[in-house]
């Protein structure tokens, strides 16, 4: 539990990124005598024993995933958890496409595949409810080529294939194994835009190149593509925040690919973003610290509210 003596502590949980860490923990510092900020220490997490941190921000957990029920558990015990973990990881891309369809956001056209592959106990009759053989030449015929093929979980292009014919999608499919895939029609843009998102309502957008490398997709995007018209850059920067608040995502990133004037949400689920300076560049990294030590103060600060995100499961006091 936590007690409302003595500074408020936010932890940090993350991998091998230093930059950005080093930076939210001077900002805090520097803007407030009332919360401190550290690299979070986690050890054997008993039940009754949460914790003690006010806020975590997760920056790991999608890989380093026995830190997953850990981040849970601390919620049931009233820290604020950056991202929560309960709305992360009931996140799938089709859902996610469909949801932000139903806010008005323009989306690629999008199907979700059944797996190539199966565990060595699933037999042909435990996909009895399969229809074969599977409508790959209405796919191709309403979706167009060319299209991609992904994983409906993951990211950071692993397992990401644009094919131009229906033998590449077969062989790409192929490959694919267990994992279960999506299809989406490719969108042939003329800008990509790429907002970084904090607490759900502060939008930075900037144009963002995905075909230069990886520390050039910001810094060089203005050579490659026209600026954004104001009234374009309003529209990506509400959806941005429209899709967020739906997620429930404090820091994500959101990509929009610009196809004739009209921004379609190609990735928006990104719980950890890339937020070292080596890809930001100086303007954009001061940028996301300072909005990212804002909101840690601001949630270390806000009364605890143990259980709160489970009121409906505990049980109710009695009259």
């Amino acid at each position: 539990m936590h007690s409302s003596a003595g500074p408020k502590r936010v932890g940090i949980l993350v991998g091998r990124e230093r930059t950005f860490p080093d930076g939210l923990i001077a900002a805090v510092k520097r803007k407030s005598d009332r919360v401190t900020c550290e690299y979070a220490k986690l050890d054997i997490t008993r039940v009754d024993a949460p914790p003690s941190y006010d806020v975590l921000v997760d920056r790991i957990s999608h890989d380093i995933v026995c830190y997953q029920p850990v981040l849970k558990l601390a919620m049931l015990a009233g820290t604020r958890v950056v991202n929560n973990p309960f709305w992360r990881i009931a996140d799938d891309k089709l859902f996610n496409t469909a949801l932000a369809a139903r806010l008005g956001v323009a989306v690629p056209k999008t199907a979700v595949l059944p797996s190539k592959a199966y565990g060595d106990d699933i037999s042909e009759a435990s996909l009895s409810n399969l229809a074969y053989p599977l409508d790959w030449e209405g796919l191709a015929r309403d979706f167009g080529f060319p299209m991609f093929i992904k994983p409906h979980w993951g990211g950071g292009f692993k397992d990401v294939s644009r094919v131009t014919s229906q033998d590449e999608l077969w062989r790409a499919y192929d490959k694919s194994g267990r994992l279960t895939m999506i299809v989406q029609e490719s969108i042939e843009w003329t800008q990509y835009v790429r907002c970084i998102v904090v607490g759900k309502t502060r939008v930075l957008p900037a144009l963002w190149d995905p075909r230069l490398g990886h520390f050039e997709r910001y810094a060089r995007a203005h050579e490659t593509m026209p600026p954004l018209s104001p009234e374009l850059e309003a529209r990506v920067v509400r959806e941005a925040a429209l899709l967020c608040d739906a997620l429930g995502y404090d820091m994500n990133t959101v990509e929009f690919a610009i196809r004739d004037g009209v921004p379609y949400a190609i990735d928006f689920m990104n719980s950890a973003p890339d937020f070292d300076v080596s890809s930001l560049g100086p303007e954009k990294f001061a940028w996301v610290v300072d909005e990212m030590a804002d909101l840690v103060i601001r949630l270390a600060e806000e009364p605890a509210r143990v259980g709160a995100h489970f009121a409906d499961f505990l049980p109710k006091a009695r009259p």
